[in-house]
């Protein structure tokens, strides 16, 4: 019997170090292939490359691993990965991360992470996106490592009765400070953002995003909160943004 096939992808560029210990702990469980950005792509949410043309080039990057890296988004890796690199096989599972940062609460709106794992679901292919909460380019990701590998166990392990997509967010533990795995739903909160203005050479004016991230949830089951106290937090997302509750309150606009 063939190995599960899982297709690895993320939004910091191919030569993060976030992919490369993701794609060690993906070999433990399957074949690998590797398709992702040639650049950070943070942000980028679920973006598609329609006006350029879209690059690819088989990379020498990971030992044993086919690999390739993409002139454009996460999604578009995906999008690729599924149409013209891998033709011959099913993809089992898609990963992506493990990203430099959180993508706990709002985040997910926003994150490349997330949307190349949202990509794959639409397919009918479970994935998952994992991050951790430290920004640095060599940050420790042996608590990441860690959550990783048992979550990818159980979910090549599981029924396929379903198609998950998780959103997975690890703090900046090692293992034996991690007090666990919870299941949790989206915490509340938004990014308050400063604007920082500046002159170029030319007198023209430009501006640099910048802000801070507030927590405005107060839900104990949170994604937010778990990592607060120092669990893993796993997030099942859905593909379907309608909100139901509104259906019925809305019944006065139909015509």
């Amino acid at each position: 019997m063939n190995k599960p096939l899982i297709l690895v992808t993320n939004d910091d560029g191919i030569l993060a170090k976030g992919i490369r210990e993701l794609v060690n702990v993906a070999k433990r469980h399957g074949d690998v292939v590797v398709v992702a950005p040639n650049k950070p792509q943070s942000g980028q949410g679920h973006a598609i490359t329609i006006i350029d043309p879209i690059r690819v080039y088989k990379v020498d990057a990971f030992e044993g691993v086919d690999a390739f890296e993409c002139s454009g988004t996460p999604a578009d890796c995906v999008k690729l990965a599924k149409n013209v690199l891998i033709t011959d096989r099913n993809i089992d599972l898609c990963i992506s991360g493990i990203n430099h940062g959180s993508n706990a609460s709002i985040n997910i709106i926003y994150s490349g992470t997330m949307s190349a794992a949202r990509e794959a679901s639409i397919s009918g292919i479970p994935a998952i996106g994992f991050s951790l909460l430290n920004f640095d380019h060599d940050a420790d990701f042996s608590g990441a490592c860690w959550a990783a590998d048992h979550i990818i166990k159980q979910t090549l392990d599981q029924e396929k009765d379903s198609v998950p997509l998780l959103n997975v967010n690890i703090p900046d533990l090692k293992p034996p400070e991690i007090k666990g795995i919870k299941i949790c739903s989206q915490g509340k909160g938004q990014w308050v953002e400063d604007f920082q203005e500046a002159e170029d050479p030319r007198g023209q004016k430009y501006y640099w995003l910048a802000g801070r991230f507030e927590a405005t949830t107060d839900n104990p089951d949170s994604d937010l909160n778990a990592l607060q106290d120092g669990y893993v937090s796993v997030v099942p997302c859905s593909l379907d943004l309608t909100d139901h509750g509104q259906l019925d309150n809305l019944a006065h606009l139909a015509k």
